[in-house]
């Protein structure tokens, strides 16, 4: 009976950390189409965006410094819960920001919060798919991308329709309604899994060569996602002639198309494997980047970024469920390294594409970033952990 009570309390919390991948998602996706409202309404250049962004991220990267430390100490479900809660009103006070410093503040609290609450889902779902012996870490993420794509899609609507400050108002009010409903059914996390010896208490971060390797693989395959969440509308106004509704088409397409194979990737690993699903991934998703850059209209950009989306889509996946398996370290600090590693790619070094974009333009920019994703492409051998501990029923519980 126990067994069974288990078993579903999981299946339960399954469906629950899928509501808050959703939530986070859906909140990226509806920032999407407001990037490029902040440059007229602020009086600011592609390079000032920049730095904003910039904040946006050593916020989100601070936060995932620490997050491992908070889940360890408080557990997941809490830190998950109260991250989830804080990332409700951020895009409010963004959009709501009277002058650039304020902007600024609150663009490092979004970042930080939006971080936290990153580490901690993906956390839950490593204990998820221990609880139900196997893998849901893509389908999760394909949550995430389905939330890109309805926030992006309904967001640039409701902007062009509503205006801006409606559009932040009722994704707070949605992402509200999905964490409050998630909540209730989330794990707690169970003591630290380990199958060695664990790293030193002193150490904030673990001395793992392997999985900081992991965590530079999660980076290239990210820097490509954050330049079409960040820069594809701004690309698709100002070199293609684009307007804010299909602008903001270029990253709800990629979201969608991320979400549609993320959804499909648990099954494309168990039949193919994580190292060859990888390695055809990353020269799939670097065609899509590389057909956005050469793009001759607006419509062929916005097929080829959902090309890229559907390269680009298991790539992450794989390698956090590779990190949060990975022998001799507990999973939250394993998967806060990789991901505050990854996740300067799609947070901080934006940042440095605005400024490149602005001095030698977005083409030469996207087609630069497909070489990224042939990078990973060949390293994908270092993700054979995922396929094994898989086999092996996810992940091996201690003595």
């Amino acid at each position: 009976m126990q067994d069974v009570d288990a078993t579903g309390q999981a299946r339960r919390a399954r469906w629950a950390v899928s509501a808050m991948f959703l939530a986070n998602g859906f909140v990226m996706g509806a920032w999407a189409p407001q990037i490029p409202l902040l440059m007229p309404r602020h009086n600011v250049t592609e390079s000032v965006l920049g730095l904003l962004i910039l904040v946006l991220g050593i916020g989100a990267v601070s936060a995932m410094l620490f997050s491992g430390k908070l889940i360890a100490r408080f557990g997941g479900r809490v830190v998950l819960s109260v991250f989830s809660l804080a990332l409700i009103p951020v895009l409010p006070m963004v959009v709501f920001s009277p002058n650039l410093w304020v902007l600024a503040l609150f663009m490092a609290v979004f970042g930080a919060m939006a971080g936290c609450m990153d580490v901690a889902m993906n956390a839950q779902a490593v204990e998820v798919e221990r609880r139900l012996h196997r893998a849901i870490m893509s389908s999760s993420h394909g949550f995430w991308s389905l939330g890109g794509f309805f926030g992006g899609f309904a967001g640039s609507f409701v902007i062009e329709h509503l205006g801006s400050e409606v559009q932040s108002l009722l994704t707070a009010g949605i992402t509200a309604v999905l964490v409050f409903g998630a909540m209730p059914f989330l794990l707690p996390t169970a003591p630290p899994v380990v199958t060695e010896a664990a790293p030193p208490r002193t150490h904030l971060l673990p001395r793992d060569a392997g999985l900081w390797l992991l965590g530079f693989m999660a980076f290239f395959s990210m820097v490509p996602e954050g330049a079409v969440l960040d820069w594809a509308a701004i690309y698709l106004q100002k070199e293609l002639g684009s307007d804010v509704f299909r602008s903001g088409l270029a990253f709800a397409f990629f979201a969608g198309a991320m979400a549609v194979m993320r959804f499909a990737g648990d099954g494309v690993r168990n039949r193919f494997g994580a190292v060859r699903t990888l390695r055809v991934s990353g020269l799939i998703g670097a065609a899509g980047l590389m057909g956005g850059a050469l793009a001759p209209a607006d419509w062929i950009a916005i097929v080829s970024f959902a090309v890229a989306g559907l390269g680009v889509a298991n790539m992450v996946p794989i390698m956090f469920s590779a990190a949060g398996n990975r022998a001799g370290i507990p999973s939250a600090l394993a998967i806060s390294t990789v991901t505050m590693v990854g996740y300067c790619g799609i947070l901080v070094a934006p940042a440095s594409i605005g400024w490149v974009a602005e001095h030698f333009g977005f083409r030469p920019t996207y087609a630069a970033l497909a070489l990224l994703l042939v990078a990973v492409a060949l390293l994908a051998a270092r993700v054979a952990d995922a396929d094994n501990l898989r086999r092996e029923g996810v992940a091996a519980q201690p003595a």
